[in-house]
């Protein structure tokens, strides 16, 4: 860390849906400006890949344009996981694989073979690309004239720090995060890695707080900021979120960091519950300490169901819990606690009103997110981060579902706020954050025992 944290800090955190450039005042701890833009995927060349081109013109010109109204003093980096960056003195050997993609299947078969016992990682086996392991060993053997040349595995936040420094790093929430690359209990990477061949391949382990250097000076000339500029290691986003709470909050409390992905973990919870069957896992903190956790594609999700969002009025929601209106799982395949189930409505979802979907929607995540908690444990307290923090209904619903105190953020952006304080520092309660009163619609408790019945198969 720095011996004076800097005031003005742009946090570069991309999304695997958006991805913005967040400036945070450390002292406020407020946002003063920011920028967005959507995170495509390109599909030409081998495989579906991230379009880092285009994200790098948008973080310099998002740098240069936020510099020059505010001023920047140091960059910070977040980013989703189960993604990374196969590197040679050139550059990329090969595109940054998107994580959706299905290519890292056709080894599939090799791959069970080679890959750790999930009591070492602590990470199930995920459809896709969702092990990052998995998108290495299946580049490794398709493009092996390729791999032969890589020089440097790094995660995504990594390579992104290494695209502002030059300087390589590792970082293990980004490594713990189901990558199969890392084994929580021992702090150290898993057995894949040595067994591949890979261990001289990743850069040195550096804390997420740490500052792994300073600009480029042609990225300083791009960005107009100073070539001393300080950027930190990066962190996983959703570590990112829960950074602010770590030493704050009274253990065992649980965090849902929401956007694409909504992700429960129970710091200071107990990891004999996890299912590997059902999409849950140890994520390892800033402090290297596994943290049981569970997830599933809420937003995601959501944004299927409900193709026209309306606020949902009382009688929106009395006319979903008295007709039975129910969303069930899951409309993500292959993730979250009801990966193999195939979601459907309980009843003809286009009679439905923009608000009647919400509603049933709304509950439908509070559900899932309630069946995570068997999964990952319940904390004395939950707080929502990111855009889910927003759903009055969702927040409602699962303080009546869990029993405990359910807070609200009053930031729309956790995983910002959070990767700020990668600089130093620490945080009080946020401005705005407020308590959630448990939902008393009549019928709910009748309403939530017929959805457990019918997922219960």
């Amino acid at each position: 860390m720095t011996p004076t944290p800097p005031r003005r800090i742009a946090v570069i955190d991309i999304g695997k849906t958006n991805a913005k450039v967040v400036l945070i005042d450390s002292t406020t701890r407020g946002q003063v400006a920011v920028r967005t833009t959507p995170n495509k995927v390109r599909h030409d060349g081998p495989y579906p890949h991230a379009d880092v081109d285009m994200l790098w013109d948008f973080i310099t010109a998002a740098l240069r344009d936020i510099h020059a109204e505010h001023g920047i003093e140091g960059i910070s980096i977040t980013t989703h996981g189960a993604t990374g960056a196969l590197l040679s003195d050139q550059g990329l050997v090969l595109p940054v694989l998107d994580y959706e993609s299905d290519a890292p299947d056709a080894a599939d078969e090799a791959y069970a073979r080679v890959r750790p016992p999930f009591a070492e990682t602590l990470s199930p086996r995920l459809p896709n690309g969702l092990n990052w392991g998995a998108q290495v060993f299946w580049q490794s053997r398709a493009f092996p004239e390729d791999f032969a040349q890589v020089s440097a595995i790094v995660a995504y936040a990594q390579y992104w720090a290494w695209r502002l420094t030059g300087v390589l790093a590792s970082e293990v929430t980004s490594l713990g995060c189901h990558t199969d690359l890392w084994a929580p209990d021992k702090g150290d990477f898993s057995s894949l890695v040595d067994g591949q061949n890979w261990r001289k391949l990743f850069p040195p382990v550096k804390p997420a707080a740490s500052v792994i250097g300073t600009l480029l000076p042609a990225v300083a000339e791009a960005t107009g900021l100073p070539v001393t500029t300080p950027v930190t290691t990066g962190i996983h986003d959703s570590n990112a979120s829960l950074l602010p709470h770590l030493g704050a909050l009274e253990a065992p409390f649980t965090i849902i960091s929401t956007g694409t992905w909504s992700i429960l973990m129970t710091v200071g919870g107990h990891t004999g519950a996890l299912d590997a069957e059902r999409d849950s896992l140890a994520n390892v903190d800033a402090h290297g300490r596994p943290v049981p956790t569970a997830r599933f594609m809420g937003g995601r999700e959501f944004d299927t169901l409900v193709p026209e969002i309306a606020e949902p009025t009382p009688a929106d929601i009395a006319h979903v819990i008295a007709n039975d209106v129910q969303a069930l799982p899951s409309f993500a395949p292959g993730v979250g606690p009801f990966g193999g189930q195939k979601g459907r409505w309980t009843v003809d979802e286009f009679t439905l009103t923009p608000g009647q979907r919400t509603a049933a929607a709304s509950l439908y995540l509070a559900l899932m997110a309630r069946a995570c908690l068997d999964l990952c444990g319940l904390g004395k307290s939950i707080t929502l981060e990111g855009p889910l923090a927003r759903n009055r209904l969702f927040g409602e619903a699962l303080a009546a579902l869990s029993g405990v105190p359910v807070f609200a953020s009053g930031d729309a952006t956790g995983t910002s706020l959070g990767a700020s304080l990668l600089f130093g520092g620490s945080l009080a309660q946020a401005a705005g954050s407020h308590a959630l009163s448990p939902l008393t619609a009549s019928g709910f408790d009748t309403y939530v025992e017929r959805w457990r019945q019918r997922t219960a198969g």
